[in-house]
């Protein structure tokens, strides 16, 4: 397992005050059955993610606190993830259309899973 810092760049509860600061969060890098998986925690694209190449990249999509499906996009070609899935949206904040604008904007084969009933 890897540990990969977590923050926001972008997102502030007040000027200087980030919702998720350097520091305080972070995200993993495990292996799962010989695949690599990248979970960013809550995070806005930082420096870190730059290169990771994970087979699975979870991403936040639904802005406000983390990145936004535009952002999250912009994430996958700095990670360069084999397929990447979102997550972070349909409970307190975003939605599903958040999920599939991601998916168009990735270019990258994108995973929308459905919630379990």
């Amino acid at each position: 397992m890897r540990v990969i810092p977590a923050y926001n760049l972008t997102k502030f509860r007040s000027r200087g005050h980030p919702f998720h600061p350097k520091g305080v969060g972070v995200g993993y890098v495990v292996e799962i059955d010989g695949e690599t998986v990248y979970h960013t925690g809550d995070s806005d694209l930082i420096p870190e993610m730059d290169g990771l190449q994970p087979d699975v990249a979870l991403l936040p999509v639904s802005g406000r606190w983390v990145m936004t499906a535009e952002e999250a996009a912009d994430a996958v070609a700095a990670i360069r993830p084999k397929r990447a899935i979102p997550m972070h949206y349909g409970a307190i904040v975003g939605s599903v259309e958040d999920a599939q604008r991601f998916a168009e904007l990735a270019h990258r084969r994108v995973e929308i899973l459905s919630k379990a009933t």
